[in-house]
């Protein structure tokens, strides 16, 4: 009773016999074969030639499924026991990020590297523990393979994915990224830290209420990261300008705009009002200036153009707080 209480569901991967090592090698064949699959079928729209890449790796997995399931009816017979990685203590796990759309080349691209190496480490443990000749033969062979599939995949990246092509699909990808995250979370935070500066400085020096600046300030950015997280979600679905999901440009835009107003309400929690202000002051050029930079690194802003757009918005603003607050 005790020895069942604490026994684990998994088998120690020494304990497995030769039927069960060639049972899990071919099981694990079979889920990198789908695996990659979902690859493809998630990247043909966008990246038609880099999914033809991951559909002959496809192949070449059911390739070597193949070989276990031949070898193992001339030594086992049909009958292949049910055994799975989940069913073994430490073997390696999938992560189901096949399941998330849209797929980024280069997580994928990783994501496959890192698989054919956890591949190539269960072979050569599995070789080690088999004694049948035939059977240590192709654990071997498939361990090689396993550890030539990145040479695999770049003699298959150069046939379906020369360098303008892959040029074109890395750019589609950018610009991807820009559309669905920078976009929308660059509109959130320049209004985040810009339409939050009247509000919190008219009241800062209205009152001369740390506290009470605070309070304002931090109504007035989760108040403006709601608003604009709805709108960007209710403005389009991105089914026909290619924007991506309205979730997550709803998530970037609202998150940064909360984030640009906390910025500088935050100092207002120091209970001193100059140097709280001083302080908040100094932030709202750090703001203004990662705006800038933003829309340069990532919009293509010349420098001169940001600046000016950024700064001079922002000062008006900052001033209209600053009067009203002293009227």
């Amino acid at each position: 009773m005790i020895q069942r209480f604490f026994s684990s569901a998994r088998r120690d991967f020494k304990s497995l016999s030769e039927q069960e090592i060639l049972a899990l090698a071919i099981s694990s064949e079979e889920d990198d074969a789908r695996i990659y699959l979902a690859y493809a079928d998630g990247l043909r729209d966008s990246y038609p030639n880099s999914a033809k890449v991951f559909e002959e790796m496809a192949e070449e997995e059911s390739t070597h499924r193949a070989r276990l399931i031949d070898l193992h009816k001339k030594r086992f017979g049909d009958r292949i026991p049910l055994i799975r990685r989940e069913h073994v203590r430490g073997y390696y796990e999938r992560k189901p990020d096949w399941l998330v759309r849209p797929l980024g080349l280069e997580k994928v691209r990783a994501q496959a590297a890192e698989m054919e190496a956890q591949a190539h480490r269960f072979y050569l443990r599995a070789a080690q523990q088999c004694e049948d000749a035939d059977t240590r033969k192709l654990l071997g062979e498939l361990a090689l393979a396993e550890a030539g599939h990145e040479a695999k995949a770049e003699e298959l990246e150069a046939k379906h994915l020369p360098d303008d092509v892959r040029e074109a699909e890395d750019s589609a990808e950018r610009r991807q990224f820009i559309l669905t995250y920078v976009q929308p979370g660059l509109a959130g935070l320049m209004d985040g830290s810009v339409s939050t500066l009247a509000p919190i400085f008219a009241t800062a020096f209205a009152t001369m209420n740390p506290w009470t600046t605070f309070l304002v300030g931090l109504a007035a950015s989760v108040g403006a990261g709601i608003s604009m997280g709805f709108t960007e979600v209710a403005s389009d679905d991105g089914v026909i300008s290619g924007r991506g999901s309205p979730i997550k440009r709803g998530l970037a835009t609202g998150i940064m705009t909360t984030l640009g107003g906390l910025g500088h309400a935050l100092p207002y929690l120091i209970p001193h009002f100059w140097t709280a202000t001083i302080i908040a002051m100094i932030v709202v050029v750090i703001e203004l200036w990662a705006i800038a930079w933003i829309q340069k690194r990532w919009m293509e802003t010349p420098w001169n153009r940001a600046i000016f757009q950024v700064v001079l918005g922002g000062a008006l603003v900052f001033a209209a707080g600053m009067l009203i607050g002293n009227a």
